[in-house]
């Protein structure tokens, strides 16, 4: 069974730094596309950043030149990197991955991340 795990929300002033971590563990894993979702209280889940297994990556408009996304594709691992953090940042983020082993859409537990003004 792959899950995923997701390490690195926290509180963080505005202006301020955070990195998140998500890997994907288990045996049967071929993962594909990777992103990162949030979700702010009393608003829909939105995507903030996606990449492919070729490096191609996608952004929400309102993270664009704040937010940079990547991947170790050794590890199964994706980051995403995010600077100038603002209060309207703050959200449980939830990585997803497409596992192509088992044609299988994964999501991690949630990592909160809060940005104080």
């Amino acid at each position: 069974q792959v899950q995923l795990v997701e390490s690195g929300g926290g509180l963080v002033q505005a202006g301020g730094s955070l990195r998140l971590s998500c890997a994907a563990s288990g045996t049967g894993v071929n993962i594909n596309a990777m992103g990162w979702h949030r979700q702010a209280p009393g608003k829909q889940r939105e995507l903030v950043a996606a990449i492919t297994s070729g490096g191609s990556t996608k952004y929400a408009d309102s993270v664009k030149g704040r937010f940079t996304i990547s991947r170790d594709n050794a590890k199964n691992t994706v980051y995403l990197q995010m600077n100038s953090l603002k209060p309207e940042d703050t959200a449980v983020y939830y990585c997803n991955a497409l596992n192509m082993a088992t044609m299988t859409d994964l999501w991690g537990q949630g990592t909160q991340v809060t940005v104080s003004s």
